[in-house]
């Protein structure tokens, strides 16, 4: 395959077929792309990445008329993909944002501009991470969850298929409300179960637990689980469930 200008190429990549790869793109060794794959200009895959069939990476922001998040056309930093990392079919990273090494993005997935995920970090089908948001290490975000821009999700947290982060009070209406959109936080080690709804501004403490269907509207403490709509505390997460009585936990991070 003849790469255009200014693209840099470790010679060992695999390329399906259909493929395209603008000027000004960094390919490390041992990095299979599958058919019908876009890479942008201004995008660095770190060795042994795979990008499925149909995936588009380096994707630039559009602003839609009466959007009222996303900013002006800028230049954006490149595209930056770790070592290790995988990119679903048919998902769509867009240009600015940086994925740590060993990243899982499942099929159909989308992640926008200024986002940050970290190491190992598994972003299941079909989920939505909207700009300016940032996801820690070794966190498991599951189908169809959507995360709105401003998140904040530190380390180890799991989020279940079909959560909804908001960060809208006004739903909309009144132009006071550009001034006051906040997201939801998790800390360290949180769950939120299926179906949660996590209303603007919430902060979910450490090793906190939403229950499935739960309506958050206020912070959650430290180490309890809540339920219901609105959320109210249950009692406090088991023992054997906190994250520094888990295997797969590093003590040292």
């Amino acid at each position: 395959m003849k790469l255009p200008n200014n693209t840099k190429s470790h010679p060992t990549i695999l390329s399906g077929q259909n493929v395209v790869i603008e000027d000004n793109v960094e390919i490390s060794a041992n990095v299979r792309i599958g058919h019908n794959v876009v890479i942008r200009s201004g995008v660095r895959i770190g060795e042994g990445c795979v990008i499925l069939d149909g995936a588009v990476l380096g994707k630039l922001p559009v602003k839609a008329t009466l959007s009222a998040t996303t900013g002006e056309p800028r230049e954006l930093p490149p595209l930056v993909l770790g070592r290790g990392v995988t990119i679903g079919r048919n998902s769509v990273v867009y240009r600015g944002s940086t994925l740590g090494d060993g990243v899982f993005v499942g099929d159909l997935a989308s992640i926008r501009e200024d986002v940050t995920i970290g190491e190992f970090t598994i972003i299941g089908r079909g989920v939505t991470v909207e700009n300016k948001s940032t996801i820690g290490r070794k966190c498991k975000i599951e189908t169809e969850v959507y995360i709105t821009n401003f998140s904040v999700i530190e380390d180890y947290c799991f989020v279940a298929p079909c959560v909804a982060f908001t960060n809208d009070n006004f739903l909309g209406r009144t132009e006071e409300r550009k001034k006051l959109f906040k997201a939801p936080t998790l800390r360290r080690g949180a769950r939120i179960g299926a179906n949660a709804t996590l209303l603007p501004g919430v902060v979910v403490g450490k090793d906190a637990l939403v229950a499935a269907g739960s309506v958050v509207v206020k912070d959650v403490p430290d180490g309890m689980i809540v339920l219901g709509s609105p959320a109210r505390i249950l009692r406090k997460v088991p023992e054997e469930q906190l994250l520094e009585n888990q295997t797969f936990f590093d003590k040292d991070s």
